[in-house]
């Protein structure tokens, strides 16, 4: 009775480290789908002037673009196919480097919040929304890969199935002798 029992027990912990193993293995924002999607991606327009800028973390398709001038954050944002689940939205950063020919005498760090851009109670203009890009403007989404309630289950059942199938082993061999 005792083999069925545990025998039970170990197919059934097996089988839920399946599960959790073989779903959503290609959820946006891991290190290594965000990583290998950076590029060139040009938006610009033939009859008007465009400038490039890049955007960097943890968006969906960072990368160098090239925009036509007077495009504003929104615009960019929505270009970069917006955050990834694992970025932290109220830590965006625009760095705007020095350039004399735009009159931009130092560096500058512009902190934005995501949600001040996207999900304001009442439609107004704020300052960080209306934002315009200037050439060599760099955005960067900041962010760490997430463990969400799946993955760590996944974790807690693959330890749990390996300590089982030892005790069990364990079990057996001193029944055995």
């Amino acid at each position: 009775m005792n083999k069925i029992y545990y025998t039970f027990l170990f197919c059934f912990l097996f089988f839920l480290t399946g599960i959790t193993n073989s779903q959503d293995k290609e959820r946006v924002g891991t290190p290594q789908t965000y990583s290998q999607t950076g590029g060139f991606f040009n938006y610009g327009e033939k009859d008007k002037v465009n400038i490039e800028v890049s955007v960097w973390g943890y968006v969906k398709y960072p990368g160098k673009y090239i925009i036509p001038q007077g495009s504003s954050l929104v615009d960019l944002i929505s270009y970069a196919g917006g955050p990834t689940v694992d970025a932290k939205l109220e830590n965006i950063r625009l760095f705007r480097p020095k350039n004399d020919t735009l009159n931009i005498t130092e560096d500058e760090m512009i902190k934005i919040d995501y949600n001040d851009i996207f999900w304001l109670d009442k439609v107004m203009f704020k300052k960080t929304r209306n934002i315009i890009m200037k050439p060599g403007d760099i955005l960067i989404f900041p962010g760490e890969p997430k463990l969400f309630f799946k993955d760590n289950m996944t974790i807690i059942l693959s330890v749990a199935s390996v300590l089982i199938s030892l005790a069990i082993l364990a079990v057996s061999i001193t029944r055995n002798n």
